[in-house]
């Protein structure tokens, strides 16, 4: 799938939280700084094209679903960031954070508590 913009992606993550809607909708849902609605209803299209979510008519609307969800979203985003960033290795990726102090070592062990637990079921 095509890469998403900034504003794609918040559009997103909009209608992820929203579980869809119209335009009218989302344009009243979203936080501070509301964008004209005809900017909005863009880059709702630009995600119909790209695969991201479905349009649905209502009488002469539109109602917008997602086609994914964040969940898979997530993992495709992270799966193209480490691959991009970090040569495709998770190891190298919590070694930066671990490098600049934005994950602590209890963090860590959390971390590998949780990785112990999924390997034992």
């Amino acid at each position: 799938m095509e890469k998403l913009t900034v504003q794609e992606e918040e559009a997103m993550q909009l209608i992820w939280r929203c579980n869809g809607g119209f335009v009218k909708e989302l344009l009243d849902e979203m936080p501070d700084g509301k964008v004209p609605y005809t900017t909005l209803a863009s880059t709702i299209k630009n995600l119909q094209r790209k695969g991201y979510v479905k349009a649905v008519r209502y009488a002469n609307a539109y109602r917008y679903e997602p086609l994914l969800t964040e969940e898979i979203y997530k993992k495709m985003f992270m799966s193209g960031f480490v691959s991009d960033y970090f040569r495709n290795s998770y190891k190298e990726l919590v070694s930066f954070f671990a490098r600049d102090k934005k994950i602590s070592t209890e963090e860590l062990k959390e971390i590998i508590n949780m990785i112990d637990q999924e390997k034992s079921k």
